[in-house]
């Protein structure tokens, strides 16, 4: 039974102050995974721990875990286009199985994401990253390969980034930072030791800390000023780190689009880019 069933079957029995919060939630589920805990209870004119304690009563350790399962409740609603289908691929799956539960994996976990992040939280995070005087991107496995494509667009951009796959180098470079710069923080888990202790050490420098992590409770979520959720299937194993890796990589390509159309030059930038590329391509014909 999904979380919504689960609210609307004990909605009758539940105290008036529950019930309230109860019934919005079933009314406007999309615009509940938009609010914070505080923001919820103004707009239902409850207080701030009657909605964690209202979590907690449904089984939840937190708001955000009741959050994710209001929107894997939302996400059974979403029609998945056709021929694609949702599942975990199996030792014995043709190759046209294979690729129909890869791309509706891809699919739900970026779905999943963009509905777990407000607009306003975008805005936040992209207001950030463009008044900041330096950009460091941090992240280790596959978080280390979205952190340098994301580099590697702002740098496009003629943003001042910095970023190394090594973490000795990453927590070098972080004892650098300061007020006005800007700590970008990759790991789904939240719970990865490098990017916890870098992310730490910036706070420590009084640097922003954006966090992209999953949307559970994690260590790295609670050092973050500014944090960002992704969304991927645990339990599949075998593809996790592949959706997750998707989910983060649709989160830094949006913030990227964003940052060029709120940066004049931006276009001006990308074309000297492609042109001094272009020199190198040449040299190879």
């Amino acid at each position: 039974m999904s979380v919504l069933k689960k609210i609307e079957a004990k909605l009758e029995t539940m105290a008036p102050g529950d019930r309230q919060i109860g019934r919005f939630i079933i009314d406007h589920p999309d615009q509940m995974l938009r609010l914070s805990t505080a923001a919820l209870a103004a707009e239902i004119g409850r207080s701030q721990s009657s909605v964690v304690k209202f979590s907690q009563k449904l089984g939840y350790s937190s708001y955000q875990e009741l959050k994710l399962a209001v929107s894997e409740a939302k996400l059974q609603e979403w029609q998945v286009p056709a021929g694609v289908i949702h599942g975990s691929i199996e030792v014995g799956d043709s190759y046209q199985i294979i690729l129909k539960k890869l791309t509706g994996s891809k699919l739900l976990s970026m779905q999943q994401t963009v509905a777990a992040n407000s607009e306003r939280i975008i805005s936040r995070a992209l207001e950030m990253l463009d008044r900041a005087r330096r950009i460091h991107l941090v992240g280790v496995g596959a978080s280390s390969l979205v952190a340098r494509d994301f580099s590697y667009k702002l740098m496009k951009l003629g943003r001042n980034v910095l970023h190394d796959s090594d973490s000795h180098v990453q927590m070098a470079n972080v004892s650098t930072l300061g007020p006005g710069d800007v700590l970008f923080a990759l790991s789904y888990s939240g719970a990865s030791i490098e990017t916890l202790r870098i992310a730490e050490l910036a706070r420590k420098r009084g640097t922003t800390v954006i966090a992209v992590t999953g949307l559970h409770d994690n260590p790295l979520s609670r050092v973050a000023d500014i944090r960002l959720y992704t969304i991927a299937d645990e339990e599949r194993a075998r593809s996790s780190s592949i959706t997750a890796r998707d989910a983060q990589l649709t989160l830094t390509d949006l913030l990227f689009i964003l940052l060029v159309q709120k940066q004049p030059d931006a276009n001006e930038y990308v074309h000297n880019s492609e042109v001094a590329v272009s020199v190198l391509k040449a040299d190879r014909s």
